[in-house]
């Protein structure tokens, strides 16, 4: 009787599960990179259409973070600001720097190339869509912008400090007392809690670590734990 199959096809089957696990394998890795922090882009530092000093404007200058980022007290997301804001000061001070160029574009109607289009500052930290952050709740409740930024007041260019993983979240939400401050030292970046403790003292703290647990449990700090915590 005559073979139905071609020869070749005895070695089909073998294919089959060569190519299968190819692809199984390569899911796996790219999900055990892209699923991990290895992918979080910590040191990201994109430039900017503006070359905006924070260390300028925040360490020199002593500009509170709320005067730009004017949300982040009040909403779950912190915002960028407008050209409005920029424009209360530059449109006297700096007024012939070639680096603001592109405010004055935006915002003076006398310049020659002037088109009123908003600034397209460039995002530097991002988290997952299906991630939710809410920055209100965080600093009223004693968290700096410090802890999850770094030292932004000493950045000429703003880049990402911290990796903001899962892992990284939930070490915060197991021992909260160790980024807790009193709110009057949330946006204050030369902060230290030795030096505030000595200042302000309090009756049964007198260690850094005990200031952080009087504060837990003065704010009622009770983090959750659970996924569905963020993956709302």
């Amino acid at each position: 009787m005559a073979n139905i199959f071609p020869r070749w096809s005895n070695l089909l089957p073998l294919k089959i599960v060569v190519c299968a696990g190819t692809v199984a394998g390569g899911i796996a890795l790219a999900f055990s990179y892209y699923a991990t922090p290895k992918t979080l882009a910590v040191g990201y530092q994109p430039s900017q259409p503006i070359p905006f000093s924070h260390k300028i404007h925040v360490d020199q200058l002593g500009l509170d973070c709320r005067y730009c980022h004017s949300f982040v007290e009040v909403s779950g997301h912190s915002n960028v600001p407008t050209g409005n804001t920029c424009w209360n000061c530059h449109q006297h001070v700096q007024q012939d720097s070639p680096k603001l160029e592109p405010l004055h574009i935006s915002m003076n109607p006398n310049h020659p190339s002037y088109d009123g289009e908003p600034i397209e500052w460039v995002r530097i930290h991002k988290l997952p869509d299906y991630v939710y952050f809410n920055h209100s709740a965080h600093v009223s409740r004693g968290i700096s912008c410090q802890s999850c930024h770094g030292d932004v007041d000493q950045m000429e260019v703003v880049y990402q400090a911290e990796n903001l993983s899962m892992g990284w979240c939930l070490e915060c939400h197991r021992s909260p007392e160790d980024n807790l401050r009193p709110l009057e030292e949330v946006f204050n970046f030369a902060y230290d809690a030795e030096d505030w403790l000595t200042e302000n003292p309090m009756e049964g703290v007198d260690t850094t670590e005990e200031l952080g647990l009087k504060l837990k449990e003065q704010f009622k700090v009770t983090p959750k734990e659970s996924c569905a915590t963020c993956h709302h």
